[in-house]
């Protein structure tokens, strides 16, 4: 069937992926389910990865709950009910031979267990006044084996899924570490690695969550503490977080975690992917409300040690102590809630931290893991959660597996050097504070981005009377970008410092002598002494000098820098950033790139003129192909109703007619699918041409042209840019052959991911189903038929199915090159490989 003749599949689909590449990797049989009843707990469904085994453990009956927490302890394991009791566990051979019973103590609700220091240890999300939340201590009182008594060590001002959350042992084996969403206030504390300065630092008004999640919740977000065994003394470790569950020690002592996404913010330039963060000691990872979260490029902030993707962060676990392959072993086992995964995360170190790959170890539909332990050498995990059925597997490696990668190498120099400045050992040894601000000061201009961060922190503790002048004469580009920053970020609201850091710019740094990532940085600390100096006035003269200075330099060639160049920019009151902020909205090739620049221009003051006016509203008329998720249209929405708020009478009717003018959803993919059938490409046909071609002579803009039309940034990132929901598209001809990607490109029901794959739900009442199960509540499954507007689920009884088996059918639309030219297949693949370097 050819593409222009399938109009009906093609609008029902809705190119999900609508992309050039879903880069596929082989999947493993999926055995089909059959009969009512659909049951999570058949493990001929998961697909594992090679050499590895899923038993059953046990099935969890009704008056045991939903079990959400999970830890090891001399009884065995010990479980909690999301919203009711513990229990011991004693896994047997197989499901009727695992014993479990209640722990006769009122305690529970627990997202987090730890049995340390002859103690069960449990952070409970809440149970009423009686048993509030907090950090708890159940003990055996009189020594008969049986738990019997309950001590609140730490109330703590949180609750439900964004409460407090889990626990575990430091590496020294002599203090606990906590971590809560961004629901939870901090606890009081008695010191703090973080330094205690944190503030909102958005430059421009922030717009909350349309759909009103976290309204009013500002800075620090979640966090990490650490604290003593009686929970008496605790210790501020990291900050900015959204929603991370669980966090957990490697063997060299670092500290991981995988927070959350707002998955309603899919689509906007804001939204930050489920990722995997190393919790360094006095880390922020920039967390903020509504439109308000920082870029990963903030120097003040910390970038993840790798995106997973969208999804719902629970449990995780290093391989420390399983019988697996050393690779294995050493990795960092996360669970995606919503959508079933469990991943291997392969760490590599890299500098002052690490570098990370994925691996999908495990996955099955509506497999709603909870959390995970290391147990008797296997690696046992639980289901449950929302009252959803819950049950405990374990994963064996099957016998003669081999041992697979070598060891993480040990830490390197600037790896001990991050952890030294962090501990204060190295400063701490010298005699004076002139010797010690010596030292920091050398490691500010080291080139690694988590050495420097430490170092900055370092600074930050000495009296800015010792330094500041220092920063101001500084002529490395580096160490002037670092010690500026700290004192934008310390100093008290003062017009002489802001102009004196604004001289410190002029004097010192060229803007054509920094590197891509310099200029970001440089571009920060001129926000930060806007923010935070001169006691939040208009700041007029900084404001001009810092307009003059860059108005220039924009908009520059790279759509990192142009974001925040605007940002800046629109703060200044430049006069014509408004123009050159339009004609770089018609320019941009993604969604994500032209709502930044809308959300920056609604602030933005003078430069105005009818024309431009007129131009911005009918951006908000063809912003009805974009689509993102359930916040989404919210946002746009607000952005036009404030830009509206900010006409005058006259203006408003000259127009009316835009305004008048309602926003109704359209098709995103009408251009594509207007145009005529060009040929039946085939893989045999276009693999010889693409082989012969010289992509250096491709016409690269061309490309990029196609890749828009093609709605590829839809799904994927390219260069920084896209989405985040298909893998991302950078490098890929550095991994894959010409052939490959021909296939994936001609023929994208060949091979499907298991990450990518759809399930296919036959119902009682004749329909059927396809999507990926994303959300689970009590019986209900809510399943995404659409992976790019995740806010639409569609709900389905799980007794009402009668049969679920993976979808043949890639998410990849066929025949996607049939309505394009030789010559525009060339320089769209010219345009993918312009990225490889």
């Amino acid at each position: 069937m050819r593409y222009r003749n399938r109009n009906q599949v093609f609008i029902k689909s809705r190119l999900a992926v609508a992309a050039v590449l879903v880069l596929l990797s082989s999947s493993s049989a999926w055995a089909q389910s059959k009969g009512k009843n659909q049951s999570p707990l058949n493990t001929d469904s998961f697909q594992l990865a090679d050499g590895f085994q899923a038993e059953l453990v046990y099935e969890v009956e009704e008056p045991y709950g939903s079990w959400v927490s999970i830890t090891t302890s001399p009884m065995g394991l010990i479980t909690s009910d999301q919203y009711g009791k513990l229990y011991q566990v004693t896994p047997g051979d197989t499901p009727e031979e695992t014993v479990v019973k209640p722990i006769p103590v009122e305690m529970g609700h627990a997202q987090g267990l730890l049995w340390a220091f002859d103690s069960l240890y449990v952070m409970a999300h809440a149970r009423g006044k009686e048993t509030p939340a907090g950090l708890y201590r159940v003990t055996d009182s009189n020594a008969d084996g049986e738990l019997d008594n309950v001590e609140l060590l730490r109330k703590i001002d949180g609750g439900g899924e964004h409460g407090p959350h889990a626990i575990v042992l430091s590496p020294d084996k002599k203090s606990l570490y906590v971590c809560a969403g961004n629901h939870t206030r901090l606890t009081d504390l008695q010191t703090s690695a973080v330094p205690r300065t944190w503030r909102e630092d958005n430059l421009l008004p922030r717009m909350w969550d349309p759909g009103g999640h976290a309204v009013g919740i500002m800075a620090p977000g979640g966090w990490v503490c650490k604290t003593d065994p009686e929970g008496k003394s605790w210790e501020l470790i990291s900050i900015g977080f959204r929603n991370q569950y669980d966090i957990a020690f490697n063997e060299q002592g670092d500290l991981f975690t995988y927070d959350a996404d707002m998955e309603w913010d899919i689509g906007t330039p804001w939204y930050r992917p489920t990722r995997v963060c190393h919790v360094t000691p006095g880390s922020e990872f920039g967390w903020r409300g509504g439109d308000a979260k920082w870029p990963t490029y903030y120097p003040d902030g910390l970038p993840a040690v790798i995106d997973i993707g969208p999804g719902s962060p629970t449990g995780i676990v290093f391989g420390t102590g399983a019988d697996f392959p050393q690779a294995y072993e050493q990795a960092l086992f996360i669970a995606d809630w919503s959508f079933g995964f469990i991943y291997a995360i392969h760490l590599k170190p890299e500098g002052g931290s690490y570098t990370a790959e994925k691996e999908l170890f495990c996955s099955a539909p509506a497999l709603q893991v909870t959390d995970m332990v290391v147990h008797d050498g296997d690696l046992y995990f639980a289901i449950g959660g929302r009252r959803t059925q819950s049950a405990l597997f374990r994963i064996k490696a099957k016998p003669g597996v081999g041992e697979g990668e070598t060891a993480i190498a040990q830490s390197e120099s600037l790896h001990e050097l991050r952890r030294d400045i962090e501990a204060g050992d190295t400063v701490g040894k010298l005699d004076n504070d002139a010797d010690r601000i010596r030292w920091i000061w050398e490691q500010l201009g080291t080139p690694d981005r988590h050495v420097r961060y430490a170092a900055r922190l370092q600074l930050e503790k000495y009296p800015l009377e010792i330094w500041q002048e220092q920063a101001f004469a500084e002529k490395d580009p580096q160490v002037a970008l670092e010690s500026l920053l700290a004192l934008c970020r310390h100093a008290d609201a003062s017009a002489s410092l802001q102009a004196k850091v604004v001289d410190a710019i002029e004097q010192n740094m060229e803007w054509e002598n920094l590197d891509h990532m310099q200029k970001l940085h440089l571009l920060r600390v001129c926000g930060l002494l806007l923010m935070r100096l001169n006691g939040g006035d208009d700041n007029v003269a900084a404001k001009q000098r810092l307009a003059e200075k860059f108005t220039a330099l924009y908009p520059a060639d790279s759509v990192e820098i142009n974001r925040e160049l605007c940002r800046l920019l629109v703060a200044c009151e430049a006069d014509d950033v408004v123009a050159k902020t339009m004609d770089l909205i018609d320019s941009s090739g993604t969604q994500e790139e032209q709502i930044h620049y809308v959300m920056c221009l609604r602030a933005a003051k003078p430069g105005w003129t009818p024309a431009l006016q007129r131009r911005f509203l009918e951006w908000f008329v063809k912003s009805a192909v974009f689509q993102g998720g359930r916040s989404f249209a919210g946002y746009l929405k607000n952005a036009r109703d404030e830009f509206l708020a900010t006409l005058s009478d006259s203006e408003k009717v000259a127009l009316k007619d835009l305004i008048e003018m309602e926003m109704s959803e359209q098709d995103p993919y009408a251009e594509l699918k207007s145009r005529p059938l060009v040929k039946n490409w085939q893989v045999d046909e276009l693999l010889p041409i693409v082989e012969a071609t010289d992509f250096s002579q491709r016409n690269l803009e061309n490309g990029k042209r196609i890749f828009s039309m093609a709605q590829c940034y839809k799904c994927h990132q390219f260069a920084g840019s896209g989405g985040i929901v298909g893998p991302d598209l950078t490098g890929l001809s550095r991994r894959y052959t010409n052939q490959y990607l021909l296939e994936t490109l001609i023929d994208p029901n060949k091979e499907i991911s298991s990450q990518y794959q759809a399930t296919l739900f036959e119902l009682e009442d004749g329909r059927m189903i396809t999507g990926r199960v994303a959300n689970l509540n009590n019986n209900k499954y809510m399943v995404q038929e659409d992976m790019i507007t995740p806010g639409k689920l569609t709900n389905v009884d799980r007794d009402a199915i009668m049969s679920s088996k993976p979808s043949s059918v890639s998410p990849m639309p066929e025949d996607l090159l049939d309505s394009f030219t030789q010559d525009e297949i060339l320089d769209l693949l010219a345009y993918l490989r312009s990225a490889d370097q």
